[in-house]
């Protein structure tokens, strides 16, 4: 029995490695595994915006799904984690033959070196699938701290994350796309290969958005920990007035000193990539306070947070007060922080979800 034509998709390659879509006759029948006529509809809906199958590791099943909810061609796929008797991984990627010519990404959290291997072995496997594109969403790389080697013998392991991940097998669209936040150096973008395409993103786009919403939205003044930090942010920034804080070294220990500007009067809001004991952030905390800031709020993209060093945040008293920090505001890229710090004062997460999903129509 005939069957009527429908369109298809085909790849053609963009600079991200994604595909355009081109059409091409294939009868339904003959189509298979790839687009049913429902999701071609749903396709033709949302303005040929392109149909993604996500994937995503246990830690990041939260944010997965608040990605899904920003757009409606973002459907969300599922793995079996499981292990054999011995500890390793025993991974099912669930309904594998329906992923053939589709646009497939991953969303992984590298929180731990304990869940790297089984992910990494996902990430793999998925371009082999004869998917049309793959897409990596990493919000935060975690070696990226770890990228100097300052005497003989020290091991840069950012490098060798960026070499893991910069051979992942080419899907049908070629190599694969990276979708990274606020990476730690950025000269850390030269240590990937020609075979993945890192795309750099940042949170501080969430954070403008949510000083407007301040009451105090006219009074804000940037603090930069380091100049580290500022190099890093400051052209986001420039309407703001700054401070630039250092530490430096009297006898055997090593204060926080404001470097320039002038916090007195005003709402200081101290900008950092990530925090780990958050150590540096109290002591400009304490700093700024003395030199007259009104008020000191703190925001960073990654709050890596490691043996709950949040807690240090986290005022006593029932009713919030005591917090030397007004607002402390974070990302969702690290989701095992995220659920510790749920429902705790002064945090407040200001999710990547929306900028994720953007990410993936590129």
């Amino acid at each position: 029995m005939a069957t009527s034509p429908v369109s298809l998709p085909t790849r053609s390659r963009s600079s991200f490695g994604f595909s355009q879509a081109k059409p091409t006759k294939f009868s339904e029948k003959s189509s298979g595994n790839l687009f049913s006529s429902k999701e071609r509809e749903r396709e033709m809906e949302n303005n040929g915006k392109k149909q993604i199958q996500l994937f995503y590791c246990v830690q990041s099943e939260g944010l997965a799904r608040r990605i899904a909810q920003q757009c409606d061609s973002i459907h969300l796929q599922s793995i079996s984690w499981r292990n054999f008797d011995d500890g390793f991984p025993n991974l099912f990627i669930n309904k594998a033959q329906d992923i053939r010519g589709q646009h497939v990404a991953f969303l992984a959290s590298f929180s731990s070196p304990d869940v790297i291997f089984e992910q990494i072995s996902v990430i793999y496997a998925l371009p082999k699938l004869f998917i049309a594109s793959f897409t990596l969403v990493l919000p935060f790389f975690p070696t990226g701290s770890f990228e100097r080697v300052e005497e003989e013998g020290d091991v840069a392991t950012a490098f060798t994350m960026a070499r893991i991940l910069s051979n992942i097998p080419k899907s049908r669209g070629g190599p694969t796309s990276l979708v990274t936040y606020d990476i730690h150096a950025l000269q850390e973008r030269f240590y990937f290969g020609d075979d993945v395409l890192p795309c750099f993103e940042t949170g501080i786009p969430l954070l403008l958005s949510r000083l407007r919403q301040l009451p105090d939205a006219d009074n804000i003044t940037i603090a930069f920990p380091d100049d580290g930090a500022w190099k890093r942010f400051h052209k986001q920034l420039l309407h703001f007035p700054m401070v630039v804080c250092a530490k430096v070294r009297e006898g055997d220990k090593r204060i926080v000193r404001i470097k320039e500007g002038n916090p007195e009067g005003r709402h200081v809001v101290i900008v950092d990539d990530l925090v780990q004991s958050g150590g540096t952030l109290i002591e400009c905390q304490k700093v700024l306070a003395a030199q007259g800031a009104t008020k000191v709020s703190a925001y960073v993209t990654h709050a890596v947070f490691p043996r709950q060093s949040w807690s240090r945040f986290v005022p006593n008293n029932s009713d919030g007060s005591g917090s030397p920090f007004t607002y402390f505001w974070v990302t969702d890229s690290c989701p095992v922080t995220v659920k510790a710090i749920e429902n705790k004062t002064p945090f407040e997460v200001l999710s990547l979800a929306g900028s994720i999903a953007d990410a993936l129509q590129i």
